[in-house]
């Protein structure tokens, strides 16, 4: 049994990655594992919010993310098979002033590489790859994790950052993933490829929603880039193979010629079969706590759960300042976070409910809301982006 640090993290995500940096604040060492051969970023754009962006500045990679993001200028909701505008959002200096940051869209891999960059910069972390962790066992003061061959490393805490199919949740409770039915298909195009034959939106982030399926457009890296996700309602999910190509282009027909445009440049090799999980009321064994989609997996519709993972991070890191127990700064810290993230976890889900209504019923009354809505009342989503503010307000030293 090798001990390795204080602290290891279990997944070298952008949740564990950031928990790395916020914990090594404390002075404490952190050993990253990550089950990859290297570590890296999957996917494609990740938007995020003004409380995302509050705990990137406070860790101290705000300014080099937006080397490498775009901001834009508005959320707009269009109808799939109409393109008419059903809501927007004015994400330009009145938003910024009133959550104190901006919202911006870059790739995946751009985030996580900046938070892989500020980790390899401190001497308090270190990394470990294709390590595929197991378990995690606590006796006394020490926690020791087995990864797929048998090998087994020792800290004083160990934090389960590990996804939504997460091996550390399994040593708190025993649940599955929720099957949402909905299957992702997303990826990122180079610029000229699409605008030559395309009236494309630049300046906004785009969700043309439908009966039970929808389609998200953005730039991302610096605009050289564009990126696209498309999402559908599966009706054969029961099977394995499910939320096929074929499935895909007879849920788009009749759709709106840009959509159908889009379509064409969706690379059909990879789909994301979407999970979430039910809320627990219990992140924590002992020395042993969850953090990101391990504890809280959540459905994508709020662009959310990256941005939560941050969040987690922060407080994290702030709780461990706070106490000199990891029991009781793991306790700390999920007394905080439980109810905030299942909270979240709730929201993306009804809203996933509100953009893919069919009921013609439904489908009005929710479009008629929608007309009432200004671009600028930003009440609609100060429950999100102006909670960590309120809650986390900086203390000038």
């Amino acid at each position: 049994m090798t001990n390795v640090s204080d602290i290891i993290i279990v997944g070298g995500g952008i949740g564990g990655l950031a928990a790395a940096l916020s914990i090594q604040e404390t002075g404490k060492s952190v050993a990253v594992f990550e089950q990859a051969p290297e570590f890296g970023e999957v996917g494609a754009g990740i938007q995020l919010a003004p409380n995302a962006l509050e705990v990137l500045d406070r860790l101290g990679v705000k300014e080099e993310i937006l080397k490498h993001a775009v901001i834009p200028k508005r959320l707009v909701l269009k109808d799939v098979y109409t393109a008419k505008e059903l809501a927007t959002l004015d994400l330009g200096e009145g938003f910024q002033k009133e959550f104190g940051q901006p919202y911006i869209v870059l790739h995946r891999s751009d985030l996580h590489r900046v938070l892989y960059e500020a980790c390899q910069k401190s001497s308090n972390i270190k990394f470990f790859t294709n390590q595929m962790i197991q378990t995690a066992e606590q006796n006394s003061d020490t926690v020791t994790i087995v990864n797929q061959n048998g090998e087994t490393f020792s800290a004083e805490a160990v934090i389960g950052a590990d996804g939504v199919k997460s091996n550390m949740r399994k040593q708190l409770v025993d649940d599955n993933p929720v099957n949402s039915a909905y299957v992702a298909y997303r990826g990122t195009i180079p610029i000229e490829e699409v605008s030559t034959n395309a009236n494309l939106d630049l300046d906004d982030v785009i969700m043309w929603i439908g009966p039970n399926l929808h389609m998200v457009q953005y730039p991302v890296r610096r605009g050289e880039l564009y990126n696209q996700v498309v999402v559908f309602k599966s009706y054969d999910a029961t099977v394995e193979d499910w939320g096929t190509p074929e499935e895909m282009a007879r849920r788009f027909e009749n759709c709106h010629p840009k959509v159908e445009n889009a379509l064409t440049y969706i690379n059909r090799q990879f789909r994301w079969q979407m999970y979430d999980r039910e809320p627990i009321d219990n992140w924590t064994n002992g020395n042993i706590t969850l953090l990101g989609d391990s504890g809280h997996a959540m459905l994508q519709y709020l662009a959310q759960g990256g941005v939560q993972a941050l969040e987690d991070a922060f407080v994290l890191g702030e709780k461990l300042k706070e106490h000199t127990s990891y029991e009781e700064a793991f306790k700390a810290y999920q007394d905080i976070r439980i109810p905030r993230s299942a909270m979240v976890q709730g929201s993306a889900r009804r809203w996933g409910e509100i953009i893919h209504a069919e009921d013609p019923t439904a489908l009005a009354l929710r479009n008629f809301i929608f007309e009432q809505h200004k671009p600028t009342d930003y009440n609609v989503v100060d429950f999100l982006y102006g909670y960590f503010n309120k809650n986390y307000q900086r203390v000038d030293c």
